[in-house]
């Protein structure tokens, strides 16, 4: 069976699953970092308490707390019964089994609706969206798409990727994208055609294995210096 959602969900990942899937040193952490479609992960919340600050965007952030709070709600039961559907499609290793993987997303999502309202004050929270960002040429050091380009295949198309790959390099002096496979598990179509089109542009572009896989043969990032 395949996995097949009929839009982007709001879906939180930790802080701990963003350092594993992005290879984030100590050092990156430290870096002024833009997280691109971040919905209702823990990572902006747990980098400010650590005296760190990453500026989020997501149009989800158009909407107040208790509408957010609303929407993962209604999100919650669909998206743990197509997983529990293709329990064959993940690795249950560090996360045991769809139970828990429950409990790890909504400890998340909890975290960040206890944090959304101080961070919209403080512009940690933006609402917007890729392929447009509203910042300065490389206003930040590092950017980050996390489950969002290429695991949404099916509903983006090639051109909506490149350009917000450009966009992000616009904006920072370097890229990173994970996963690199679509919501089936299957490695996305378009990566050939990216990781060329930005060989072309003189782009350094690497495919990184990460120490992280949840999606079966998902541990790979995709890292693009200008």
């Amino acid at each position: 069976m395949s996995v097949k959602y009929e839009s982007i969900v709001p879906w939180g990942r930790s802080f701990q699953e963003y350092v594993s899937m992005f290879n984030l040193t100590f050092d990156d952490l430290d870096k002024s970092i833009l997280s691109c479609g971040d919905g209702p992960a823990s990572f902006n919340s747990t980098m400010k308490k650590s005296g760190k600050t990453v500026v989020s965007i997501d149009p989800l952030y158009n909407l107040n707390r208790r509408t957010i709070e609303k929407k993962i709600e209604e999100t919650y039961e669909t998206v743990m019964g197509q997983t529990k559907d293709n329990e064959d499609k993940f690795v249950w290793s560090t996360i045991e089994d769809v139970e828990e993987l429950g409990n790890i997303r909504m400890t998340s999502m909890r975290e960040f609706l206890s944090d959304y309202e101080t961070g919209k004050i403080e512009n940690r929270y933006i609402p917007a969206e890729l392929p447009y960002l509203p910042f300065e040429n490389n206003q930040f050091e590092l950017a980050l798409s996390s489950h969002f380009l290429f695991l949404y295949t099916e509903n983006l198309s090639l051109d909506f990727h490149m350009n917000s790959i450009d966009e992000m390099l616009r904006v920072s002096e370097e890229v990173r994208i994970f996963p690199l496979l679509d919501m089936n598990a299957v490695p996305s179509i378009y990566l050939p055609y990216v990781v060329e089109s930005l060989t072309k542009k003189g782009c350094k572009v690497e495919k990184v294995g990460v120490n992280y896989e949840f999606q079966k043969g998902g541990n790979f990032m995709l890292k693009i210096t200008k």
